[in-house]
C-alpha cells in the first residue's frame, strides 16, 4: 500500500529494529508517525532523533506503557503486579475472564490502537522474551515445594503461578490485538518476530547466563512459534487487516560503538576485586565477604547490541562468528519491512510461508562485521584497554574460555607458540599473570566468574557467582567447565590440545583457490590468538553448537 498521507503505529518503536523502520518510513512522507516503548523514558532519543528528521507534513508522536495489561496498570512493573494480591486477582480476570466488550476496553493496547487509528502498525514489540522470561519453570518449583510443605498460603503461590504461564497472556493478547486492529480501521500490520535462538538449533551455545539447553530459551521459541501461528490464523479471519511477519534469524547488530561505563539493564557493571585465594568452602559461601568493592564501575569499549546489551569485542566475534549466529543488519530488516508494506514480495513472510521465510546472515551482516571488528580494534589500542567479555551474552561457558583464551593471547605471541606450551609452566605464568594485571582479575571476577588456582584447592571470587552447585553438592568439573576459570595444568593442555586441532583444521581447509567452498574467515587463517575466533571454534566442534541453515 501506500504510505505516503497515512498514519502509521510503530510499537516498540524505540528499539534498534523499530528506529530503523522509523527512520525508512519517513522517506515516504505519512502523515503521522508514532513510536511506543515500555517506558517514556525509553522513547525519549528516539523522538527527538524522529523530529529532526520529519519532513514539515509529517507529525511526530509518542506513547509508552506495557502492551500486554489495562491501561490502569500499563506503566507499573509486571513483577509488582503479580506480587500484589489485589492487582493480580484483577490481572488473572483480564488473562482468564470472558473477552467482553467492557473488558476489551480496559486494555492499553486497545486503547492506544483506537485512539491512533493507524493504517498501517509496525510491531516490534519482543512479545516471546517479555512472555516467556517470567520463568514458569522457576514458578513450577515454587508451587511444588508449597504443595509438599502443606503451605497455609498455597492460594497466594499458585495464583502468582497462573499470572506468569505463557499460552493464556499469548492467546488473549492477540485476541485483543485483532479486535483493536479491526476496530481502528487498520488496513496492514506486519509484526518483526523472532526464533528465540537467532536462527540455531536445540544446540544453541548462547544464553542469558542460564544451563544449556536453556528452557526459558526454548520456551521462548516455543512463543514465538505459537505467536506466527496465531498471526496466520488472525491473517484468515474476516475482518481483519492483512497480516505478515518478518522473523530475522541471525543477530541484529548493532546501535553503536563507543568506550565507557558498562551498564545491563539500567543497573551498573561494579568493580570488586579478590587478592587472597580462600578455600572452596569459604569461596562458596555468599554470607563471608572475600572480595573488596572497589569505586566506579567497569569500564571498557564496547558494541551496543540494542535489547541483548553490550558486548566486548570477543563477544562480538564469537557470536557473529561463521557457522555460529552471524549477522543481520536492522537497515536490512527495515528494508524488508517498507517493501512488504508496499505491496512488493519479498519471500520473508512467515505468515504466508511458515517454513521458508526466515530471514538469515547477509552479505552485507559479513562485510559490515569485519568493520565493526576493526574499529573496536581501534578502539581497544587508543583507549589502552582490552575487552574480553562482560557477561552478559552468557553462557558463562563463552565468559570462562573467553578469559582463559586472553591469558595464553597475554602468554603466547602466536597459536603456534600456544600449541607447545607447557601445561604445569603455563599454570604457573597465568597465576602470575593473574596476581600481577588487577585489571585483568577485577573483569574475571566483576561479571561473576571464580577463579580456580594451579593447585586446584583455592579460589579468587567476586561477590557473585555464575555458576554454582545447588545447595549441598560439591563443586564437579562439568560445573567448573560452565563458569569457572580453571588456572590448572589440566586445563591449558586441553588448551593445547585445541589450539593444535584447530591449527590443523585451518591448515587442512580449502582455501578461496578451491572455490567458494571455503568455509573460514580471513581473521581465523591468522597465526595471532585470537580469543573469540578460538572460542567459536570450541562452540562449533566441541559443543555442536554449528547451525544448520545460514
Amino acid at each position: 500500500m501506500e504510505i505516503r498521507d497515512t498514519r502509521v503505529l510503530i510499537l516498540g518503536g524505540s528499539g534498534l529494529v523499530g528506529m530503523a523502520i522509523a527512520r525508512r518510513t519517513l522517506r515516504h512522507r505519512p502523515a503521522r508517525l508514532t513510536i511506543t516503548a515500555l517506558t517514556e523514558n525509553e522513547t525519549e532519543e528516539g523522538f527527538a532523533e524522529l523530529k529532526e528528521l520529519a519532513a514539515s507534513g509529517t507529525e511526530i508522536a509518542r506513547d509508552w506503557g506495557d502492551l500486554m495489561v489495562a491501561t490502569e496498570f500499563k506503566d507499573e512493573p509486571r513483577r509488582e503486579l503479580v506480587e500484589s494480591p489485589e492487582k493480580r486477582r484483577v490481572l488473572l480476570d483480564d488473562i482468564y475472564g470472558p473477552l467482553a466488550r467492557e473488558r476489551l476496553e480496559r486494555f492499553y493496547l486497545y486503547q492506544l490502537l483506537t485512539a491512533e487509528k493507524p493504517d498501517i502498525v509496525v510491531d516490534c514489540v519482543n512479545t516471546a522474551t517479555a512472555i516467556a522470561y517470567q520463568d514458569v519453570f522457576s514458578s513450577v518449583k515454587q508451587v511444588r515445594a508449597q504443595l509438599n510443605n502443606d503451605c497455609e498460603n498455597i492460594n497466594d503461590v499458585v495464583e502468582r503461578h497462573l499470572a506468569i504461564i505463557y499460552m493464556p497472556q499469548l492467546i488473549r493478547h492477540v485476541h485483543i490485538l485483532l479486535e483493536a486492529l479491526r476496530d481502528a480501521g487498520t488496513q496492514f500490520y506486519l509484526k518483526v518476530g523472532t526464533s528465540g535462538t537467532g536462527g540455531m538449533g536445540l544446540n544453541i551455545p548462547f544464553t542469558h547466563s542460564e544451563q544449556r539447553p536453556s528452557s526459558m530459551l526454548l520456551a521462548k521459541s516455543s512463543v514465538a512459534g505459537a505467536h506466527s501461528l496465531l498471526l496466520f490464523l488472525t491473517a484468515r479471519t474476516p475482518g481483519a487487516p492483512a497480516v505478515k511477519e518478518i522473523k530475522p534469524t541471525a543477530a541484529i547488530a548493532w546501535k553503536g560503538i563507543g568506550d565507557g561505563p558498562l551498564s545491563w539493564r539500567g543497573k551498573a557493571l561494579e568493580r570488586f576485586d579478590a587478592t587472597e585465594p580462600v578455600p572452596f568452602a569459604e569461596a562458596l559461601d555468599d554470607e563471608k565477604v572475600v572480595w573488596e568493592k572497589l569505586d566506579g564501575q567497569l569500564e571498557a569499549v564496547h558494541i551496543d547490541m540494542g535489547e541483548n546489551g553490550l558486548f566486548s569485542r570477543d563477544e562480538f566475534e564469537a557470536i557473529s562468528a561463521l557457522g555460529l549466529m552471524e549477522l543481520v543488519t536492522t537497515e536490512e530488516i527495515a528494508q524488508a519491512v517498507l517493501r512488504e508494506i508496499r505491496g512488493k514480495p519479498t519471500g520473508l513472510d512467515i505468515v504466508s510461508a511458515l517454513d521458508s521465510a526466515s530471514m538469515g546472515p547477509t552479505y552485507r551482516g559479513g562485510v559490515l562485521r569485519e568493520l565493526a571488528l576493526r574499529r573496536i580494534e581501534e578502539l581497544e589500542q587508543q583507549t589502552g584497554t582490552r575487552s574480553v567479555a562482560f557477561e552478559m551474552l552468557g553462557p558463562p561457558r563463552l565468559s570462562k574460555l573467553l578469559f582463559e583464551a586472553h591469558i595464553l593471547e597475554l602468554l603466547y605471541e602466536t597459536l603456534e607458540m600456544a600449541a607447545e606450551l607447557d601445561p604445569e609452566k603455563t599454570a604457573k605464568d597465568a597465576a602470575n599473570l593473574l596476581a600481577a594485571n588487577g585489571g585483568l582479575r577485577v573483569g574475571i571476577l566483576s561479571i561473576g566468574l571464580p577463579v580456580i588456582d594451579p593447585d586446584g584447592d583455592n579460589v579468587l571470587r567476586g561477590p557473585e557467582l555464575k555458576v554454582r552447585p545447588d545447595e549441598g553438592a560439591a563443586v564437579d568439573e562439568k560445573l567448573i567447565a560452565r563458569g569457572w576459570v580453571d588456572l590448572r595444568s589440566s586445563n591449558w593442555k586441553l588448551w593445547r590440545d585445541r589450539i593444535q586441532n584447530y591449527i590443523k583444521e585451518v591448515a587442512t581447509a580449502p582455501g578461496p583457490d578451491q572455490g567458494s567452498i571455503a568455509d573460514l574467515d580471513q581473521a581465523s587463517r591468522s597465526d595471532k590468538i585470537r580469543p573469540g575466533a578460538l572460542v567459536a571454534w570450541i562452540f562449533k566442534r566441541e559443543d555442536a553448537g554449528e547451525r544448520a541453515k545460514r
